[in-house]
């Protein structure tokens, strides 16, 4: 189990919608107006641009605040200055983490993630400690109900995925980068609806937590996915569904 993709969909199940789509929306601007300024302000040539304007239609997202944050990447309209920052560090357990960052002041960002790891069982760590852990990878979730595993196996591997997984009530399918547009859209057109889908940084392996740590694991993930300068956090960490439910009921 993938951990943090796992509790994100859990999470945002009990989230007051109106609450969850504000900080969602200040994270896609950010990250459209990144990959504009990266890439250009054509999502046709642009595949971060594409996946994040994406990213923010599924939200309800105005097709007015995604122009004005693609001119804002580009330079065409005046806006704050973001940087992008992957701080690597440990939660409870020994789990390895990343965490990326879009922030205007990398040195107040540094502390206060500081803080925030330090108060729930983490600490940050040198660059390079943990980012072996990982690889980067499309990472695709469709609910069982979607989709059997041989009409995933068919669509998903013919449009260029390399590995499927039974994570319990849901499929993962994981994809080189560069097919994760691809297979998403091979998806789709075959009437499966991913519950998430993005490029990001995928465990090579998994550390199992049960009880008091993984709780506390549980904790520091959402407290630091409440910071608004967080963009994503990915934790190596293998929790149980049922206790991740229990963590929102508690919550």
């Amino acid at each position: 189990m993938s951990g943090h993709s796992k509790w994100a969909t859990i999470k945002h199940k009990k989230a007051a919608a109106d609450a969850r789509r504000g900080k969602a929306f200040t994270k896609l601007i950010r990250e459209i107006t990144i990959a504009a300024r990266v890439g250009g302000g054509d999502p046709d040539s642009n595949p971060r641009l594409r996946s994040a304007v994406q990213a923010a239609k599924a939200e309800n997202m105005p097709n007015e605040n995604i122009d004005r944050a693609i001119q804002r990447g580009t330079g065409q309209l005046e806006g704050e200055h973001y940087e992008e920052v992957v701080f690597e560090g440990y939660g409870p357990g020994g789990v390895g983490m990343l965490i990326e960052v879009v922030t205007t002041n990398r040195n107040r960002v540094v502390s206060e993630i500081r803080h925030v790891m330090s108060k729930n069982g983490g600490n940050l760590a040198e660059t390079g400690a943990v980012g072996w852990m990982f690889t980067r990878k499309g990472d695709l979730y469709v609910p069982k109900e979607q989709a059997d595993e041989d009409k995933l196996l068919a669509v998903a591997l013919d449009a260029g995925a390399e590995d499927l997984r039974d994570d319990g009530s849901s499929w993962e399918v994981l994809t080189p980068p560069e097919s994760f547009d691809k297979v998403r859209e091979a998806l789709q057109a075959a009437g499966v609806q991913p519950s998430s889908a993005q490029v990001g940084w995928v465990a090579q392996n998994y550390i199992k937590l049960t009880g008091t740590a993984a709780q506390q694991m549980l904790r520091l993930v959402e407290a630091l996915e409440d910071h608004d300068d967080v963009q994503h956090v990915f934790a190596n960490f293998d929790i149980d569904e049922k206790e991740m439910q229990a963590a929102v009921g508690a919550g």
